[in-house]
């Protein structure tokens, strides 16, 4: 399994599709001309404005499910992991794919808000909807609904319950097994009732956990405020190789900033357009712009916030990836700004857990608040990684309606519910190793076939955000009308035009 699973990872990651990545989002900011830069006043206003119905949730609450499954362990675990690996310049290539990718998120978005259905009295859109109307390939619109529930069922739930059985264990000493009954429980209570039910959860936990969690970043900082300047210093040479230390590892640098940033923000890889497909909007490119913001709050809020706490802190390692991988030597400590005080039996301990990224950050709290760390870092990615279960499961069930329908969706969609309580359960008992290369491969499985299907039909969300602005400078709230623009297949829109008309 770890052979195959290897493999795989290395087809989906090769430096071609890394690079190739950081190019597509550069492409949309451009065709976009900089969205992420000019609406920023128009993401704080539509997040808020939105109102929810009986069919649909509000932009605040699309946004929530998608921060639930943004914010998750790639900005605690996943982050340590990409310094560690990378070097403290993967925060920079993590930054640089958050502002690019958030082109990439409106893009998706705005086209899942194109090309929603109505069904069974809910809201449903997202890559396969949208491939399958905006490209006339149902084929392909099946392909990636298959991707997503395996990657939302089998591949990722692991990846987020297995961090949270390490966290815990190592904060209160709890067996994993019991950590997992007490998220398969908790889990099974929320999803049964559906995307409202986890609507309602998200946008509680949510905004209340990631407040928290900066809040506590921003003390650690005030603590450290002399060395504001030597860190940023040290993110930016070492993102360029320019400083000696890392100088070897730019690659490596460059690829985990990317590989982390995708996997926390998660732009291109379609899970944020399921969401904003729901949500109750005059206009698609409204939630397109709410989305875009969502990996702003994601990625240069909570993950900054988690490398910050690292390299203040010095609670990081580099790998040495010419040393053989089994022997803890091939790390190498780089203490400039250590006031951790561990043992050189400590940081060999340390330095094995490289995989166990939360860990880095519970040292890191831990140095800054003795005593605090493990169990403040334990809660936090409890909660961040949790509501990301919960998105997968509505990403997956979403998939299952799209696939489905009638008496076959209701019986697969209890079969993703047993899905996903099962997988995140073994998740927390299967070594970490296996957890995030497995994530990996699900994550470059959508990734893929999502990022291939926007650039085909890219064109609608071009055309929605220059509507959405011309109607913005005539003084309007903006509304769509796909038949103005000559956009074919966005039926749910000229169903709703009309029944408004004769309002």
């Amino acid at each position: 399994m770890e052979i195959i699973v290897g493999k795989l990872n290395e087809l989906f990651w090769g430096p071609w599709f890394i690079y190739g990545i950081l190019l597509i989002g550069l492409f949309f900011s451009i065709l976009t001309r900089f969205l992420q830069v000019r609406h920023i006043k128009d993401m704080v206003i539509l997040m808020f404005k939105g109102e929810k119905s009986e069919k649909g949730i509000s932009s605040f609450q699309a946004m929530s499910i998608a921060l639930s499954g943004r914010v998750g362990t790639g900005n605690i675990a996943g982050t340590a992991t990409a310094i560690g690996m990378g070097g403290p310049g993967a925060v920079f290539w993590m930054w640089a794919i958050a502002f690019i990718g958030a082109a990439t998120a409106y893009v998706e978005s705005t086209l899942a808000q194109i090309y929603k259905e109505e069904k069974d009295t809910e809201y449903r859109g997202g890559p396969a909807f949208y491939i399958e109307k905006g490209m006339g390939q149902r084929w392909f619109g099946v392909i990636f609904a298959v991707a997503a529930l395996i990657a939302m069922l089998i591949l990722m739930p692991g990846v987020q319950s297995n961090a949270i059985a390490g966290a815990v264990e190592n904060a209160f000493n709890i067996e994993p097994w019991i950590t997992g009954l007490i998220i398969a429980v908790l889990l099974g209570a929320i999803i049964i009732g559906g995307v409202k039910s986890i609507a309602n959860a998200a946008q509680i936990i949510v905004p209340f956990m990631a407040l928290a969690y900066i809040l506590m970043a921003v003390v650690i900082i005030c603590m450290n405020i002399s060395e504001i300047p030597a860190v940023i210093s040290l993110i930016f040479s070492s993102a360029f190789g320019a400083q000696e230390v890392f100088g070897g590892i730019i690659g490596s640098a460059i690829a985990w900033g990317v590989k982390r940033g995708i996997y926390s923000n998660e732009a291109g890889q379609g899970t944020g357009a399921h969401p904003a497909a729901a949500a109750e909007v005059s206009h698609p490119a409204k939630q397109g712009i709410v989305q875009a913001a969502s990996v702003y709050i994601d990625t240069l809020l909570v993950c900054s916030a988690t490398a910050f706490m690292i390299l203040f802190t010095g609670m990081y390692n580099v790998q040495n990836e010419k040393v053989d991988v089994d022997d803890a030597n091939r790390y190498i400590h780089i203490g400039e700004f250590n006031q951790g005080g561990l043992s050189g039996e400590e940081q060999m301990t340390f330095a094995k857990g490289i995989k166990e990224g939360a860990a880095y950050t519970q040292y890191a709290v831990d140095t800054a608040l003795p005593g605090f760390g493990a169990p403040f870092v334990a809660i936090a990615l409890f909660f961040f990684a949790f509501t990301t279960i919960m998105a997968y499961y509505y990403i997956a069930e979403t998939n299952v309606a799209y696939l489905f329908s009638g008496s076959m969706e209701k019986i697969f969609i209890w079969v993703a519910k047993i899905a996903i309580l099962v997988t995140a359960f073994y998740g927390t008992v299967r070594t970490s190793d296996l957890a995030w290369a497995m994530g990996d491969v699900g994550l470059g499985l959508m990734v893929w076939i999502n990022v291939l299907a926007i650039l085909i039909i890219m064109k609608p969300a071009i055309l929605a955000l220059k509507d959405y602005e011309k109607q913005k400078k005539e003084g309007k709230d903006p509304v769509f009308d796909p038949r103005e623009l000559g956009i074919k297949g966005a039926d749910f829109w000229v169903e709703y035009n009309e029944k408004r008309n004769k309002k």
